[in-house]
């Protein structure tokens, strides 16, 4: 049975599930969530994902939630992309969660997805402030090798890819940053990549 991702295409955490997969090779197929309609908060939906939050993995009789957990689960499934020092890697998703993408995703939603007279500019302020420490951490880390957390991508390089090629205005421009730039680059070769918005169902434009 080909494994199912609940997931949206403006979700870049579920982009980091989906990305995995896609690169690994793994047999999945997407499940829309219609987000914006709520669909995260309809009984179905909460039955699978009793937390609420996409993205959502059913493999066989395994139902599992969190990017992270997925993203594991997928490279001990497939053995790769999971690293030479796991350690290492699971730092590296650690640091994502807190740091990187559980700020990047409420900032974007926040500039982007709510009414212009509804955005708190004050609490998008203080958020790229601190996405820009964390612009920092990344960018000096990728100063002098090719990937985040091994000689070779990880799942950690697609965690902390997880929002930063999306289009909408959050506070990142790679040309800030030349050493993410060219990470990105760097990914987006790997055969089988796609965008977000190409890889899973749903976009703004759907929206418009």
């Amino acid at each position: 049975m080909t494994a199912q991702l609940w997931c949206f295409g403006e979700s870049g955490n579920a982009y980091k599930a989906a990305l995995t997969m896609q690169l690994s090779g793994f047999g999945w197929e997407p499940v829309f969530v219609d987000f914006f309609n709520g669909g995260t908060r309809t009984p179905e939906f909460r039955a699978i994902s009793p937390m609420g939050e996409v993205p959502v993995l059913r493999d066989g009789s395994r139902v599992l939630s969190q990017s992270a957990v997925i993203q594991l689960h997928v490279a001990g499934r497939t053995g790769q992309f999971g690293g030479s020092d796991p350690d290492e890697v699971l730092r590296w998703l650690f640091w994502d969660n807190h740091k990187l993408s559980g700020v990047a995703g409420s900032t974007r939603f926040l500039g982007n997805f709510v009414p212009p007279e509804k955005r708190p500019a004050e609490v998008i302020g203080f958020q790229q402030a601190r996405l820009k420490a964390a612009y920092r951490v990344l960018d000096d880390r990728l100063a002098a090798r090719d990937w985040v957390a091994d000689d070779a991508p990880t799942i950690a390089d697609f965690a902390c890819c997880g929002y930063l090629y999306y289009p909408e205005p959050f506070g990142f421009d790679r040309a800030d940053w030349p050493h993410i730039d060219a990470w990105l680059d760097r990914i987006a070769a790997l055969p089988g990549w796609k965008h977000p918005y190409d890889l899973m169902p749903g976009s703004p434009a759907d929206r418009a």
